[in-house]
């Protein structure tokens, strides 16, 4: 899907008010999150490349932590919404 902010999906489908948006930048796939309940999201959720991402699920991982950082990241979907921009 595409609105004036870009390219998005629904990470969680069960969420509809959360968008991943994503883009193609220096080469490499990026995710920026939106939520309509917390404008901040925005602004604090800087363009992130899929390797960072990836960086900090090895680190949660490590850590111990359940929960996976890269569940919201759906590096397919991205690519997939790319290809066909």
């Amino acid at each position: 899907m595409k609105d004036d902010l870009g390219l998005y999906y629904f990470p969680a489908p069960q969420h509809p008010e959360a968008r991943m948006y994503v883009r193609r930048f220096a080469g490499r796939i990026e995710f920026r999150m939106w939520h309509q309940g917390d404008a901040n999201v925005w602004e604090k959720h800087k363009w992130l490349p899929y390797d960072v991402i990836e960086q900090a699920a090895a680190m949660f991982k490590a850590s111990g932590k359940e929960s996976d950082p890269t569940s919201l990241y759906d590096l397919v979907v991205a690519e997939r919404l790319l290809a066909d921009e």
